[in-house]
This record gives C-alpha cells, structure tokens and sequence, in this order.
C-alpha cells in the first residue's frame, strides 16, 4: 500500500543544508526580487544593513541588524559566507571575501563577481578612487539602475539558485 505525498514537501529533497541569500542591504535595489526568488526556491535569505529594513514575515527570510561600526555589515556577511551561499552586493571588496569562502557573488545588476574578474574589478575600483580624489567634486556615478538589470538580476539569482540545488 503506498502512502500519499506529504502535503508539505520537505525543505530540501536533495539532503543538502539549504542556501543562504545574504544580501548586503544598506544600497540595494533587489530585495524584493530577492525575496521573490529566494520563496520560489525555499532558501533563507539574510538583510544585512546597520539600520532596520522592514522584511517579510517569513521562517526563512531574517533581518539582521549590526551596528553602526565602519564595515560591521560586510564583516557579518564576509564571515556567513560559504559554498551553500549567494551573497548580493556591489562592494567589491565584500565580494572578494565571499569569493574567497566559497560563495557564489551577484551584483544587482545580474553580473557576477568571480574569481577570473575580481582582481580587475579590484584594480578598476583603486584607479577610479584615485581619479576622484583629484577631481573636484563633479562627476558621475554609475547609471541609474534600470528595469532591464532587474530583469537581469531576476535571471540571474534564478540561475545560480537552480545550479546549487
């Protein structure tokens, strides 16, 4: 006699510890995408900021908030990071310590940091900094964020999340 399914499926079919989303939350654009997605794939999702972010009530979505010590988020996130990670940031730096525990790197535009790109995003980053300390306040910024890097970030975090699964 066979039993019928359960109504709930269990959490992790495949037996491993489920994925962590850490999303450095302080400038992020994403959230909510990231809410949608993680829900879809029943993974945890972590809002790291210095101050509170109203998130959804949810076992598997927490706020986390540090203090206000320079760079306490990205340490948070940095020493969570690990292979069953997906950590959300346009901190390249944040980013080279995930990539260094293990953690799969989205920026929120759906690009990926990684191990072939971080040392130019790294070097890119240093020269950019020293060419704004010798300008005189004027200057751009990145673009404005656009409904096509959603879409790109949508797809993104949906390809990274089906590949740890």
């Amino acid at each position: 006699m066979s039993q019928a399914p359960p109504d709930n499926p269990p959490e992790n079919p495949t037996g491993n510890p489920p994925v962590t989303v850490l999303v450095d939350a302080d400038a992020c654009p994403v959230k909510e995408e990231v809410y949608r997605v993680a829900e879809r794939f029943r993974a945890h999702v972590r809002v790291v900021s210095n101050s509170p972010f109203r998130v959804p009530v949810s076992e598997r979505v927490k706020r986390v908030v540090v203090d206000d010590s320079f760079d306490a988020a990205d340490d948070w996130i940095a020493e969570n990071a690990g292979p069953r990670s997906v950590v959300v940031t346009g901190d390249i730096l944040l980013a080279e310590r995930c990539l260094k525990a293990g953690a799969v790197v989205l920026k929120h535009d759906g690009s990926t940091f990684d191990a072939a790109s971080i040392g130019n995003a790294i070097a890119t980053r240093a020269i950019l900094a020293d060419l704004r300390a010798g300008m005189d306040g004027t200057g751009g910024g990145p673009p404005p964020f656009s409904k096509a890097d959603r879409s790109r970030f949508l797809q993104a975090l949906d390809r990274v999340l089906v590949g740890l699964r």
